[in-house]
This record gives C-alpha cells, structure tokens and sequence, in this order.
C-alpha cells in the first residue's frame, strides 16, 4: 500500500491509486493551501519511502512530522512541495 501524508492531509494519511497506463500514483487531495511550502511523507507499507520528485528537504518540525522523517548524512528530515495557486 501506498499513502501520503503531509501537513495539507493534517497528518492523515490518504492511498494513493496506482495507474497501471500512466506508470504513476494519484490521490486526490482537496483545499491544499497555496503560495506556501507543505511537508510531507510518502508512506510504503507504513514506512517512509524516499520521494527523488520532492522540491526539497526540510527536518522536521513536531511530533507528527519526526514520527514520519526518514534519515539522512544530515539528520532526519521531511519532504518538503511548494504549493502554488493560478
């Protein structure tokens, strides 16, 4: 199983549906804020997998988001994505 969870979830985590045509995960996440930087985890089978598409790392800020980190050279740490607005 695969889910995200991030601080536009409130931690909760969401599956993701895989499309076999595409080669991708989706998940629909709705009333993401926008103009601003969101952490979050990919989760695979409960534990955090790595994400090479996220826009960056950051170490992570609380309990929810330590609870989730993955380990680095540079300590643990969170994705992080920029969400934008049209």
């Amino acid at each position: 199983m695969v889910e995200i969870v991030g601080s536009f979830t409130h931690w909760k985590k969401i599956p993701l549906i895989r499309d076999g045509k595409q080669d991708s995960w989706h998940a629909i996440v709705h009333h993401i804020e926008g103009n601003r930087t969101h952490h979050y985890m990919l989760l695979l089978d409960g534990k955090p997998a790595k994400d090479k598409d996220c826009d960056g790392l950051a170490i992570p800020q609380g309990h929810q988001e330590e609870e989730y980190a993955i380990t680095t050279e540079r300590g643990p740490r969170v994705f992080m994505l920029f969400g934008q607005t049209k």
